[in-house]
Formats: C-alpha cells, structure tokens, sequence
C-alpha cells in the first residue's frame, strides 16, 4: 500500500553539458531545466563516465558504486579521450557545406571534403573518419556504419530531415545523429510567403505566357490577399512565423495544431481551431505539419470535401501529408482552384506527374531552405554540433538514442515501453486545439530515491506525449530540451509503495492537466486526464484511466467505451466488430459500481472502419467511445 510521498531535492541539468561546465553550473539555476531528482545523488567523475550525459545514464552514486565498474567506455567518451591523444579527429563532407561552417571545422579537425560519392566510395573512406556530415542527397545506410569498423562516431545532417539515415543501424553501432532544425526557420516561411503570393496572382504561368510570345492580362487575374482567411496547419516554428508575415499582410489568421498552447498562438494573434474549422472557413491553406504515421496522406478526399470550393493549397512542409491523386482530383474539379508546392511524395517527382504538369499548380524543386543566409546558418549550426559531440558535449540536436549501460537498460526495458505508451495514450485523450501545458509522472516504488534514475522514463514519456505530433526524435538527450520548446512543464512525484517484489516499479502515472478529454472518462477528481500502468510478466499494462480500474495489455489498437454495466454489451460489441471481419485479441471490463458505470477495453488487430465504429457509438448503452493507436 502507497503510503509516503518522498520529497527530494533539485539539480539543475544544463541543455548542453561537459563535466567541467557542470561543475561551473551545477549551483546556479538561471536558464535550465529544472529537473526533481533526489538531493542526496552527488555527481563523481569516472574515467567511464566521465562524460556521462553524453551517451549513458548519469547514475546515482549508489548505482554507480555497484556498477559502473563493469562497463567499458561508452561510444563518445571513446572518442573524446581518443582525439585528445590524436590530436584532430577526421570529419568526411559528402556535400557542399557553407563556408563559415567549413571554416569552423577546418579550426577543429582534419576535413575532407569529397562530393558525390557513391555508397560503396563512402565505405571505402569511413573507417579512417570520425564524423560524417551530409545532406539530403547521401544516403547513410547500415553498410557505412558497419564499414567504419566502430571508429564513425558522430553523423551530422544539414538540414532537418533525416530520412537518408539509418538511426538503427547509428544506434546499435554507438554513433549519435545530429542535425540542424532552426537555421532554416525563416528561410522556409518566407518560401511559403511567396508561394502564396506568386499562386494568388499567377506570376509563374503569367511568366511562362509571356516568355512564349503571349500577351494574356485577362487571363491571369489574381485573387487578393487582404481579408482572407488563411489556415496553417502545424503551428510550429515555420508555421508561427508565417502566421506573423500573413498577418502583416492584412490576412485572418487561423491554426490548427491540437498541441501547440493557445496562449502563444494568441499572442500572435492567431486563434487555435479543430482540423475541420480550419479546413472548412479557409480560403488559403498552408501546410507546416510533420510527416508521421498520422500526417500521412492527411489531405484526401474526405478532407478536401469539407474545404468551401476555391481554396488555395500551400505546401513547404513536407510532400507526404498530401494525397497527389486526390489533389489532382480536387483541381479538376475545382475544389481547389491553385496549389502552390515545394515538396513532393517522391523527390524529385515523375517527369510524367499530372500534379507538377497541371496548370494551376506552380511547383520549386524543395527550395524551402534554399538561401545564402540560411545555408551559412546550417552550415554554422551543423558544424557546431558534430565537434561539440566529438569533444563529448550533449547536443541539444541529437536525433537517436543514447547508449545505455546494459544493466540499466535490462531492468528498466519493460518500464520503458510502459513509459512511452502511457504517453502516447494520454496524448491521444486531449482534444483539439488545448494545448499541453502542464505534465506530471508519479512513480510508485518500494526503492529509495537513490537506488532509481528515472530520467529514462521521464524521457520516453515525452517521447510518447511529443513524437506522435512531432517531426522531433526525441531521447535522453534531447527529452527535456524538447518538452522546453513547446511550453511543456513536466514534474515528476515519486510514492513509496511498501512491496516485497524485486521490482524497479510498482507502477507509472501520467496526468495532463489543464486540457480538455475526448474521452470524459479519463478525467480523475482533480480535473486532470490520467491514465497509470504497470508491468505484467514483463508487458506493458494499463490499469486506469481517470477513476476507472482496467487492466489492458498495451498493444496494437484499443477501443475503449464508457457504457451501462449490463448484460450482453460485450457480446453486441463484439458482434459489430467479428461483422465488419475486425478480430478481438481481448476484452475488459473495469467498474466502480455495480449496474452503474463501466469501462469496456477491447483490443484489436485490425482498425475499425468508420462505419462499424459509428455503429459502436449508436448502441443506446455506450454513452461515449475512444479509439487508440499504440
């Protein structure tokens, strides 16, 4: 039985940290991240750890006097002591980078710049380099990592997708992934920008007409700008930015971005709205939303029937979240009257595609970032961050996990995936357009503060709250820079729970407050979305959510409803999902009291139609339904 809270003290945790600047910041809060562990840990420098936040866990002494003897140097610790007694590490550029970056680099380490290499021309050179820095046109697969024969520790991408690198193959081979998000901020929104503009008065086919001899002022009439409502989806850096050029242009600005805090956007003033409201009360859409298992295609035909006739589609973002075949049919029937894109599904696009050949669409080749500035400002911001990693500084930047000491990373492997999909699932309960603010983890445990390092945890929680919404990878490194970023306040509570098993955890709770629930039932008595898990025989589990008590293996996909505690409710269920051929992997029932209300779990292997989960919903017992993908 949960019985104590234990109270802890603060340590401020830099963003970027050596030991030396840890020491130096170690007292002083100003600027950081202020994080609860106990006030009891004291930070020890070890020869395996001496750069501990680099790349494995900062232990607690106790931990660490029981293990830290065991463990080898990790990955960037390798390669900091190893350019210390090297002198200058070697860094491999693929493709052209900026010259102040160059220069930056040259001052550091030994450079070779080599462009246009094949693959194979890549394996031949990586063993003798300790970093690699491309763009977008070199693909760092699995054979360059396993080639470098262990010696390539640091990747670096100017730019911000990383689509060309294998972050499994990195990982599992000890090299960290850097990249450069915000040199491009601008360059990218005043691309948009003029995208709408040069479509709004047809300056890319008026060009065209007149290069051919033509004289055609009556045929390229324009639509103005001013008092228009323009809808951007994903209000994020890029989309932020555009909102505050469009304004200055005399547009309404509208936004949907489910996450993003609604007091930001209204300091801008921009006002937050559903996915719907946006699509529906637009007459420009500008699209600045990640590309993710949610985005995907998001722009089809069911979207486009809910815009008024006329609209005009903007895209810098990223060429996925559209479905080319449906735009084209929206063009031609006039749904959509122009459409302005830099990006596209496949880069460079078919010579035969319908999209790029139609009249109305005026089409970059991915020039978004494409500026003397920004270029410099990637070339500056990439370059800072692979030899910050290869003196063992963090970066604030890095794209894939940490390594973690084995010991650690086996006892708390379960709790991780419990960690992460807690955090999925509490983000997949907030409904449109309230944004997250404000996080808390409550951690039961039979251990003392000492003995469990739960920044782990607390890292795979907001990689589970950030990731479904977000182009950001986010991991030990990165976690609480990333939370920063978009206002997200974390605390975290740990409650000593008297147990005689030989577990790290009793169970994780995670509470969103301030935030409207698609589902009411998730609220708990405080107002507050919560859900808690445990781990059974080694699975992630789910045994609340709100006041209700469940238990849900963590997996696949997950209906659950609100409904009457009566007879014959899960045999009705269950007939409307075997009718649409959907297969039920389990089913639960938590209640508080009995022929009052309940909580029914069903899992899945298949996703419901909207047909069958609008036949759910009719059942005249179920008061209100949720449907979960994990």
């Amino acid at each position: 039985m949960a019985f104590a809270t234990v109270t802890s003290g603060h340590v401020i945790l830099p963003t970027t940290v050596t030991y030396s600047s840890f020491r130096r910041q170690f007292n002083s809060s100003s600027h950081h991240t202020s994080v609860s562990i106990p006030s009891t840990t004291a930070i020890r420098r070890s020869r395996s750890c001496s750069l501990f936040l680099g790349t494995s866990l900062l232990l607690t002494d106790k931990i660490r006097r029981r293990r830290i003897s065991r463990f080898s140097p990790s990955p960037i610790s390798t390669c900091a002591l190893s350019a210390a007694v090297d002198s200058k590490p070697t860094i491999l550029i693929t493709e052209k980078l900026g010259s102040a970056g160059l220069d930056f680099l040259r001052s550091h380490a030994n450079v070779d710049c080599s462009y246009n290499l094949s693959t194979e021309e890549i394996c031949a050179k990586i063993s003798l380099c300790d970093a690699l820095i491309v763009r977008s046109g070199t693909k760092v697969t699995r054979e360059v990592f396993e080639a470098s024969n262990g010696r390539l520790k640091v990747v670096g991408r100017a730019g911000v997708g990383i689509d060309n690198v294998d972050l499994q193959a990195a990982t599992e081979h000890g090299c960290l992934v850097v990249n450069a998000p915000t040199a491009n901020t601008i360059a990218a929104a005043e691309h948009g920008i003029a995208l709408m503009i040069s479509m709004a008065r047809n300056v890319a086919q008026a060009d065209a007409s007149l290069k051919a001899g033509k004289w055609q002022r009556n045929k390229y009439v324009g639509v103005s700008l001013v008092r228009k409502t323009l809808a951007i989806m994903g209000f994020g850096k890029v989309g932020s930015e555009v909102a505050r050029r469009a304004i200055g242009l005399g547009m309404n600005v509208i936004a949907h971005d489910p996450y993003a805090p609604a007091d930001r956007a209204r300091a801008i003033g921009v006002d937050l709205v559903s996915f719907e409201e946006a699509v529906s009360n637009a007459d420009f859409i500008s699209l600045h939303m990640p590309l993710t298992p949610t985005t995907s295609k998001i722009f089809n035909d069911q979207t486009f029937a809910l815009a008024k006739k006329g609209i005009r589609l903007i895209n810098v973002a990223r060429g996925g979240v559209i479905d080319e075949e449906a735009l084209v049919r929206a063009l031609d029937a006039g749904i959509v009257s122009q459409a302005a894109l830099d990006v596209f599904t496949e880069e460079p696009p078919p010579q035969d595609s319908k999209l790029v050949k139609h009249e109305r669409v005026t089409v970059t080749p991915h020039l978004g970032a494409s500026t003397m500035e920004a270029q410099e400002g990637v070339a500056i911001e990439i370059a800072e961050a692979v030899v910050g990693a290869l003196q063992g500084e963090l970066s604030a930047t890095a794209v894939n996990a940490p390594m973690v000491p084995l010991e650690v990373l086996s006892e708390l492997a379960p709790y991780m995936i419990l960690a992460e999909k807690l955090g999925r699932l509490a983000v997949q309960l907030v409904a449109g357009g309230s944004g997250i603010k404000c996080v808390k983890i409550v951690y039961r445990s039979s251990r003392s503060p000492d003995d469990l390092d739960t920044r782990i945890l607390r890292a795979m929680i907001t990689k589970g709250i950030i990731e479904p919404i977000s182009s950001v990878f986010v991991n030990l490194v990165n976690a609480d820079f990333a939370a920063k970023q978009r206002g997200l306040r974390i605390s975290e509570e740990r409650i000593f729970y008297d147990s005689s098993l030989e577990i790290p955890l009793n169970s994780i709770e995670v509470e969103l407050s301030n935030v409207e629930s698609k589902f009411a039932s998730a609220i708990s008595d405080n107002g507050s979305i919560r859900v808690v898990g445990m781990v059974k025989d080694g699975d992630p589990h789910l045994t609340t959510v709100g006041t209700f008590g469940i238990s849900v293996s963590l997996e696949g996909s997950i209906i659950l409803c609100r409904q009457i505690d009566q007879p014959g409710m899960i045999g009705m269920v269950g007939s409307l999902l075997g009718e649409s051929n959907v297969n039920v992997s389990f089913m639960s029932v938590g209640r508080t009291v009995v022929r009052n209300q309940a909580i029914m779990a069903i899992g899945v292997d298949e996703e419901p139609d909207k047909e069958t989960l609008g036949k759910i919903g009719d059942i005249n017992a179920i008061d209100e339904f949720v449907l979960f993908k994990l």
